[in-house]
């Protein structure tokens, strides 16, 4: 098991122990805005390609509570506080000025940080040649995360990260565009391109488009200016130390497509619509909205690392099926385990009262950064199902991992749970 995974684990007494204070007086900023001196391109959700666009990152509603309003977005964050940011290159693509782009949230606009000329690009950084089309790069500004979250909040980086590769999937579905995710990509050169400091830095990246393997691209020369994305930052040595040691991976492609047979329209609407479940009324799902759920999530994703993930359902109510632990059809125990499940779900009801609740488990510490990513992609896939279905989801960064273990009988990491139902 990777030393942080470890280190980070949530037990019966470190959370009734261990001290962990938030600084209220300085919490993070929401969104990393450019000067107004850079280009912007206003995204107009009636033109497609902009639409794209805004099915990936955009806002589609807003929280208030007593002195802070939340941006809700296309993608579900831990605690609201949204990390992950997203550039782009963009090339050969009619309607867009060849370069490198930040999608802005805030201001609903892509902002032009780099036009390049025809032989620059970053596709040396992924391994690839010169790309007709995007290349989308995910960063993290983790202290949007630890400033609550604290040491595990490079898990929840990770998870975030993961669900925007998940929106930028589906956003991929209804634009019938090939992706392949990469996350092989020299990430420190990365960061150093595109200026930043401590504390961002990139995970990932997608390619939407197609290759020309005749013709090698190089590097731009950027001098971004540095763009404070957080306010205040607080350096959380933990975080900045996995991630330096999680950067390199041993590829394991996947070049297999995801086949969704989703209507259209009403699989935009659960975009729009998706929302984190706040309670459960324990009305059953079905055995086929489950099983269609299953279907959905276990479609392959392509990329360069394609990380085993273990998926555990603890069916609590599903009509047509028994209660019980379920993994690839099979039950590997039987009986009523939804009270363990919210116990396990450091006592929250949303792990008792859901119709099934998953646990992620993997076991590749070498390729963590993707392992946790992936787990990330399939809760999304999960949100989006499920609310497709009429049902909800809420994701459950927390839990008591070794109880979690012991109970599944696996020595392997959890990754992340999830529940779902009405």
């Amino acid at each position: 098991m990777l030393a942080y995974h470890a280190q980070t684990m949530h037990t019966y007494r470190s959370v009734r122990t261990k001290s962990h204070s938030i600084d209220w007086d300085h919490p993070p900023k929401q969104f990393k805005i450019y000067p107004e001196t850079f280009t912007r391109i206003p995204l107009d959700k009636s033109n497609l390609e902009h639409r794209f666009f805004y099915l990936i990152g955009g806002i589609t509603a807003q929280k208030s509570y007593p002195g802070v309003t939340y941006a809700l977005r296309t993608n579900p964050s831990a605690g609201a506080l949204y990390p992950t940011e997203i550039y782009v290159q963009i090339r050969d693509v009619v309607g867009f000025e060849n370069g490198i782009y930040h999608l802005s949230p805030f201001e609903t606009s892509l902002v032009l940080v780099y036009p390049f000329t025809e032989d620059e690009g970053i596709e040396n950084f992924l391994h690839v040649k010169r790309i007709s089309g995007y290349v989308f790069l995910f960063s993290t500004l983790y202290y949007r995360s630890s400033w609550k979250y604290k040491d595990r909040a490079f898990r929840y980086c990770l998870h975030d990260t993961g669900h925007m590769l998940g929106a930028l999937e589906a956003s991929c579905v209804l634009s019938q565009k090939r992706y392949r995710i990469v996350y092989d990509l020299d990430k420190k050169g990365l960061n150093t391109l595109l200026g930043f400091s401590q504390e961002e830095f990139f995970l990932s990246a997608a390619i939407v488009g197609e290759e020309d393997e005749t013709f090698t691209c190089k590097a731009p020369t950027l001098q971004l200016p540095s763009v404070n994305g957080t306010g205040f930052f607080e350096a959380n040595a933990p975080v900045e130390e996995v991630y330096d040691a999680t950067c390199e991976l041993v590829p394991k492609q996947q070049v297999a497509m995801p086949v969704f047979n989703v209507d259209q329209e009403r699989f935009t609407q659960a975009i729009w619509k998706r929302r984190s479940i706040r309670d459960f009324t324990q009305k059953p799902i079905s055995k086929e909205q489950f099983l269609e759920v299953m279907h959905f999530i276990t479609q392959p994703i392509p990329s360069d690392c394609d990380v085993d993930i273990e998926m555990y359902a603890i069916i609590n109510r599903v009509e047509g099926m028994e209660q019980g632990v379920w993994k690839e059809g099979v039950y590997l125990q039987s009986g009523d385990f939804a009270k363990k499940a919210g116990y396990l779900c450091l006592e929250q009801a949303l792990g008792e009262e859901s119709g099934v609740t998953f646990f992620l488990l993997g076991n590749d510490a070498q390729n963590y950064q993707a392992m946790v990513q992936k787990a990330g992609i399939i809760g999304h896939r999960l949100y989006l199902i499920s609310t497709y279905l009429g049902f909800g989801c809420s994701g459950i960064g927390a839990y008591y991992d070794e109880e979690v273990m012991a109970f599944l009988q696996r020595d392997s990491m959890v990754l992340y749970a999830l529940a779902i139902g009405y």
